[in-house]
């Protein structure tokens, strides 16, 4: 039988992945149609938002977490609210206005233009528009890359209104300048401006006539990290969609680990992804569609366990979608740590309490609301740590998470945490969680697949 604790090194973990080495082509071309991509896809470098920066691991995650939690708590707010309203209106088949997670976690370089002038950009597979900022530019943040002047470019255009584009848009209006829009997201930030078609280049491939957003007043915090955002999500503005393309991929390094490297170790593939592996080795569960909230990836989560232990979750009434749009699971790219309904997460909670060999901290400084004391340091500098096994039960696939994808352990300050956290309203599955995996989007089987990979040798 198999064992039901998995072994960490604080230091250095010595778990093994799954090496998938996918073919990609780099060969330079433009696109004169969005269908006609390279058969094997192409791929873009990802560089995570904290990355180059003197930060400890510890200090890496409690920024992330922070980031995670103000992400949670206003999609939470926006998403009750919608409810609200849905609830009030008298007609019981209109879906209210859709929330857009924006902000996120890693960023994504892409040139736009002709000629081409290169941008960085964050990726967001909890939105759709992509969009950055434009001249003239009555209210722009301040960001680390150049605003995008349309009068350098010679395959600018502006959207008109009678454009499907346009129609897609949640609040647009024509004007004097065609498509004008406003796109908002749950963290009360916003761009507003004007819907364009540019030439947009991602790796070597030249993407002729992609609708994006020219941004001329744009608002919030948490976009200065890059000049714009790239939407990934289910709807027609975002980039999946308007490459016509059923199948994209992401891989994303653990980012608690080279944490002075400047060096991008994150991969986004569009497009097909050709690799040999085994079925034992592919998880794969059905993506759910929630008619509220249609640009979210939803999955049906039916159980949880800790060591040898099924924890007794109501499935029912902690992870499936209501009717009013809310609860579910979403995986998500832009948030840190994973967070379960509050009932589901105390459970988990209280086995890791019942099963770690270790002292709880109370001291509450990390952040996490589950850490335990590291017993002393022999002097080797490297400690070894048996943790209970963390399966997370989706449908159709169990999901045998390694050791640093839920506890992250720092010799320094003397603690090893638990990342997770707790919520109410809706659960997220979050990127730690999905590190070193390929996360495999499959819009026309509409289903998702977690492949184990070495994503910094891809």
């Amino acid at each position: 039988m198999a064992s039901s604790l998995s072994s960490i090194l604080l230091i250095i973990f010595s778990l093994q992945f799954i090496f998938i080495p996918p073919t990609f082509s780099t060969s330079r071309r433009i696109l004169h149609d969005h269908t006609n991509l390279p058969k094997t896809g192409f791929r873009v470098a990802l560089k995570h938002v904290d990355s180059g920066k003197n930060l400890t691991k510890f200090e890496r995650l409690q920024r992330g977490v922070n980031r995670g939690n103000l992400r949670l708590q206003r999609l939470i707010n926006h998403m009750m609210m919608a409810a609200s309203l849905s609830a009030n209106t008298s007609t019981t088949s209109q879906v209210t206005s859709p929330v857009h997670a924006g902000n996120g976690e890693f960023l994504m370089n892409l040139a736009i233009g002709t000629p081409p002038e290169t941008y960085s950009a964050i990726m967001d597979t909890g939105s759709d528009l992509i969009w950055t900022q434009c001249k003239p530019c009555t209210k722009c943040f301040n960001s680390p890359t150049p605003v995008f002047d349309p009068k350098n470019s010679s395959s600018f255009s502006k959207i008109p209104c009678s454009n499907t584009l346009c129609k897609a848009l949640p609040t647009s209006d024509c004007g004097s300048d065609g498509c004008e829009y406003l796109y908002s997201y749950g963290d009360y930030s916003s761009t507003e401006g004007v819907l364009a078609s540019e030439t947009f280049t991602f790796g070597e491939v030249a993407v002729p006539e992609l609708g994006f957003g020219c941004g001329e007043d744009n608002n919030g915090d948490g976009f200065n990290q890059g000049g714009g955002l790239v939407g990934l999500g289910r709807g027609p503005l975002s980039l999946v969609s308007q490459l016509k393309q059923t199948t994209f991929s992401y891989c994303l390094n653990s980012i608690t680990d080279d944490i002075s490297s400047e060096n991008p170790t994150s991969t986004l593939v569009m497009g097909s992804l050709s690799s040999k592996t085994s079925n034992d080795s592919i998880y794969t569960t059905p993506l759910i569609k929630n008619p509220y909230h249609p640009s979210f990836y939803y999955l049906s989560l039916i159980g949880i366990s800790v060591g040898d232990v099924d924890l007794p979750i109501k499935k029912i009434s902690t992870f499936d979608l209501n009717s009013d749009g809310t609860g579910g699971m979403i995986i998500d790219s832009g948030t840190t740590i994973t967070y379960l309904e509050e009932s589901a997460f105390d459970l988990v909670k209280k086995e890791f309490v019942s099963q770690m060999k270790l002292n709880v901290d109370d001291s509450d400084s990390t952040g996490l609301d589950l850490c335990f004391e590291l017993p002393a340091d022999d002097g080797s500098g490297e400690m070894t740590v048996e943790i209970p096994k963390l399966v997370f039960h989706f449908d159709g696939a169990s999901l045998d998470l390694p050791g640093e994808n839920y506890m992250i352990g720092d010799v320094k300050s003397g603690l090893v945490c638990l990342a997770m956290g707790s919520s109410s309203g809706m659960s997220i599955f979050g990127n730690i969680q999905q590190q070193n995996m390929m996360v495999v989007h499959d819009l026309e089987k509409e289903t998702l697949s977690f492949v184990p990979t070495k994503c910094d040798q891809l």
